[in-house]
């Protein structure tokens, strides 16, 4: 491997560390669900491994997740000192998806956030400006999403976090009524059609890698892409909410079989249901400029962009072929281009993406315990 190229792991992001530890969590994590019996309720246990867990209220189900925002303030905090902006409404924005979205992938609509802004001195609100922009974003995203914004945690960790940063974080709490809106995939069958929703860029994965390359290019973040924009701030657009789109496909009757928040992983999350299914890419959704510009500046080939980074397609639906034309259209309608891409066909647990030859087989993608 050139020792010029980048890739994740070398960017510091090394998932064949960080995945065991889910997968011993979850083993161990599962015993404690006979303590809802004592309450009188009990756990959907086949929501364990997916992206949001489920509760069984009686008449309805909660869901609930917990997801950071990663590294992606830090990239904020530079682009202040190019253009003056803060960014943090965006910012807030992609906290708070990185939580609805997976939320949304069971069914679930949200009810009510809670924040986490851990800071690494108190002196980071001294930035009246920062500070609002964040509050307003919050606020704005919590509206979009009709949840309640219900309260949260501000520590300053000085020693942990580093100084003149902030962690952030969202949970996340959500009903699924009525009760036959779960989806959990148990529907999930060969000839099902596979709908990708389009991303408005890198989201909040691979901001690790994205800020490596920025320590490479001569001008760094105000390094101008093709089309104009800079490279900072084409990766502080805001991620895309999906959470709407599932919530009017539920409400026009569009039975989903299985749904992925494509985050981490890149399209390998494409497998995440644990049964042996080939997933058949045949058309794919356009790659916004600055993932292109960040695969080709990074040496990334097809296996590792599509592997990593989310190349323009932030969710995936799967649902009969007959819904896939209707669900589209109302993708569409809440401002979210949406593709037909696929197939889901019998045979070993794989992701083929037949326009770039590139295969994912299911050694590849290992997050149950």
């Amino acid at each position: 491997m050139s020792e010029d190229k980048l890739d994740y792991k070398r960017a510091g992001v090394d998932y064949s560390r960080l995945d065991p530890l889910k997968v011993m969590a979850q083993q161990a994590a599962r015993d404690t669900a006979r303590h809802l019996l004592n309450a009188g309720f009990q756990e959907v246990a086949a929501s364990r491994g997916e992206s949001a867990y489920v509760i069984d209220m009686g008449d309805f189900y909660l869901a609930s997740i917990t997801e950071c925002l990663g590294t992606k303030s830090l990239v904020a905090d530079a682009m202040r000192e190019i253009g003056g902006r803060t960014y943090y409404d965006q910012i807030a924005q992609d906290t708070i998806a990185a939580a609805a979205n997976d939320l949304a992938t069971v069914g679930a609509r949200p009810l009510s956030i809670h924040a986490y802004w851990a800071v690494g001195g108190s002196e980071w609100f001294d930035d009246e400006r920062r500070m609002r922009d964040l509050v307003q974003g919050w606020k704005a995203t919590c509206d979009a999403l009709g949840a309640a914004w219900g309260g949260g945690e501000t520590p300053s960790l000085a020693g942990i976090v580093q100084s003149g940063t902030i962690d952030l974080a969202a949970s996340c709490v959500g009903i699924i009524r009525p009760k036959e809106h779960l989806v959990l995939g148990e529907a999930l069958r060969p000839g099902d059609a596979i709908v990708l929703l389009a991303s408005s860029g890198i989201h909040a994965n691979g901001l690790t890698l994205a800020r490596k390359l920025a320590e490479r290019l001569p001008q760094g973040y105000a390094t101008p892409l093709p089309e104009g924009r800079l490279y900072g701030e084409a990766l502080l657009d805001a991620t895309t909410l999906y959470s709407p789109v599932v919530q009017a496909l539920l409400a026009a009757g569009i039975d989903i079989h299985y749904m992925a928040n494509i985050t981490g992983h890149g399209w390998r999350k494409i497998m995440r249901h644990p049964a042996a299914f080939t997933y058949r890419i045949a058309s794919l959704p356009p790659v916004p400029p600055v993932l292109r510009f960040l695969a080709q500046q990074a040496g990334l080939g097809p296996d590792e962009a599509y592997g990593t980074l989310n190349m323009g397609a932030g969710y995936a639906l799967f649902l009969a072929a007959e819904d896939a034309q209707r669900a589209i259209e109302i993708s569409q309608a809440q401002s979210v281009p949406a593709y037909l891409a696929g197939r889901v066909e019998s045979g070993p647990r794989r992701v083929l993406i037949e326009p770039l030859n590139v295969l994912y087989d299911a050694a590849s993608l290992d997050l149950r315990g």
